[in-house]
């Protein structure tokens, strides 16, 4: 059995990562803090982004919304420990006073044991990046950052604001302070070819980074990128060529780095492209059933 799992996979899982952890049952509850993000500013922000990330629970207080969570989990797993999982937005992207508030009123929640804070490389000053170094030691902190795609012509394309370079430079700030740090990458965005996706995967085997969020392009309401699929259609990766490109993927993805996420969540009622993406344990099964018929495992074709 592969080294990095619990469940029979051939990538390193996160449930192997928290039970090797922590020995415990842990779970992420999201919460939206009621964060912006600045590439808000110049529009639309990123084309395939319709109103933000995260949950809607904003008008509730953090306590709230983990309670919210956390009381029907506890009745199934009466012993499990939690991480308050700060979604919504960019969750550096406010005065560090505010960040203090947010962060250490949650740090207090029952069965907290860390936090994993979502954001961008562009909001993460010298001050911030200092206070998440003396949170890391206080507590078990995860950073995730969206890069997307090494491909700086897709990132202007997407609207996402930074460049690779200014990427690179904070996950080399983030590493320098021993931070736990995640990256988001989307298959699948306007005119990437499956080569492409893949030098993405192989360009963050050399960063040091320690997990990974798959996700698949998908369409959605009231967004740029609809505007531009009704306009000009590009091709949407069948479910097929995805499951192809992320077997490829982890191949090439260093074993050590956790897979966090591999595939997306979209909204039935605002989903536009793929359909296919709704049924979301077809194709994760589908996924273990394709590298078993290959015989890999994450890391078999790094040389």
């Amino acid at each position: 059995m592969f080294q990095y799992t619990l469940d029979n996979k051939r990538y390193h899982t996160l449930n192997y990562f928290f039970k090797n952890k922590f020995n415990s049952k842990v779970f992420k509850i999201a919460l939206n803090a009621n964060f912006s993000c600045p590439n808000f500013k110049n529009g639309t922000g990123c084309i395939f982004c319709s109103h933000g990330s995260g949950n809607s629970y904003e008008k509730l207080s953090l306590k709230e919304q983990y309670d919210l969570v956390k009381i029907p989990l506890d009745k199934k797993w009466p012993n499990s420990k939690y991480i308050a999982y700060f979604q919504a937005n960019s969750n550096t992207y406010a005065p560090i006073s505010i960040l203090k508030e947010k962060y250490e009123e949650a740090l207090k929640l029952p069965n907290i044991i860390g936090l994993d804070i979502a954001t961008r490389s562009d909001c993460l000053t010298d001050e911030i990046l200092d206070y998440l170094s003396e949170l890391n030691k206080r507590t078990f902190l995860i950073v995730e950052i969206g890069l997307q795609s090494m491909h700086d012509k897709t990132l202007k394309f997407i609207n996402r604001g930074h460049d690779l370079q200014n990427f690179e430079n904070a996950i080399k700030k983030l590493k320098e302070r021993n931070i736990f740090t995640v990256v988001h990458i989307i298959n699948g965005l306007p005119y990437e070819t499956k080569e492409m996706m893949i030098e993405t995967v192989k360009y963050l085997n050399n960063l040091n980074i320690d997990g990974l969020k798959i996700h698949m392009l998908y369409i959605t309401k009231n967004t740029k990128l609809a505007e531009i699929y009704q306009e000009k259609p590009f091709h949407i990766l069948s479910k097929e060529e995805y499951i192809d490109i992320v077997c490829k993927q982890l191949e090439y993805l260093n074993p050590k780095i956790t897979i966090m996420r591999i595939t997306g969540d979209p909204l039935k009622e605002e989903l536009i492209e793929p359909t296919w993406l709704l049924k979301k344990f077809c194709v994760l099964n589908d996924i273990d059933k394709e590298m078993k018929k290959r015989e890999r495992y994450q890391g078999d074709l790094i040389s």
